[in-house]
């Protein structure tokens, strides 16, 4: 079984063609969890109507703190054997299970990270034809400590991952940077799949930019971030 987990807040523009391609990717056997952590605009609305059409879809009230606590609780609530976590706002490739599942069964990972090409908002220029080069993406404890690559849109990985990654620390800055690293340090398997399997859409509301820090923010986040995982890390 494959659980899909979509976090929303205030998603409206582009959450239908999300849901779209996510459906036509998963089978009558799997499910896409929704949780939404309070959005004011009409994302609920349009997530109750999917529901009420697809009983694949599950939709949960977010605890209303950020979006890694949403995550966390969203994570919580899958039952599936294999978790791909999505964005509510790009657009997956019709392929994209398929071939993630087969480097599953091929290389027996137990996280899988797949490329992805950058657009614009309309999904109609391409910006970057991959993440991966832009970002020299790849795995490694270290390397992602101290430039993460990990891009949770583009990750997948086996349910047992989650006693490892949960709870996920509230004051980490990135929730993939946290299950990336805590499982490159207990697993060794995680496989980056050098082939773009979603639309990364980039708009002017996009929780995540390419912007950087100041060098001090960084530095400071960079610590916290390593106490955790020294803290956590057994």
């Amino acid at each position: 079984m494959i659980s899909v987990l979509v976090v929303t807040y205030n998603g409206e523009t582009y959450i239908r063609e999300q849901i779209d391609s996510i459906l036509k990717n998963i089978g009558l056997g799997d499910e896409l969890v929704v949780s939404d952590d309070g959005s004011l605009d009409t994302t609920r609305e349009i997530l109750k109507s999917y529901q009420e059409q697809d009983a694949r879809i599950r939709v949960m009230e977010g605890p209303g703190e950020g979006v890694i606590s949403n995550v966390e609780a969203g994570l919580r609530a899958c039952r599936g054997d294999y978790i791909f976590l999505a964005d509510q706002d790009d657009v997956w490739m019709p392929d994209k299970v398929e071939k993630v599942m087969e480097v599953f069964r091929r290389k027996k990972a137990m996280v899988v990270v797949h490329d992805a090409r950058v657009t614009d908002a309309a999904c109609k220029e391409t910006l970057m034809p991959s993440f991966f080069v832009y970002r020299h993406s790849g795995r490694g404890a270290i390397k992602n400590i101290i430039k993460n690559t990990y891009m949770g849109c583009c990750m997948a990985f086996r349910k047992e991952v989650l006693d490892a990654v949960l709870p996920i620390p509230k004051d980490v800055t990135m929730h993939d940077q946290w299950i990336g690293v805590k499982c490159d340090l207990k697993y060794h398997r995680t496989v980056f799949l050098k082939e773009p399997l979603i639309l990364y859409r980039r708009h002017e509301k996009n929780v995540s930019d390419f912007s950087h820090n100041s060098v001090g923010v960084m530095i400071k986040n960079r610590l916290i971030f390593l106490k955790r995982i020294l803290s956590y890390h057994g």
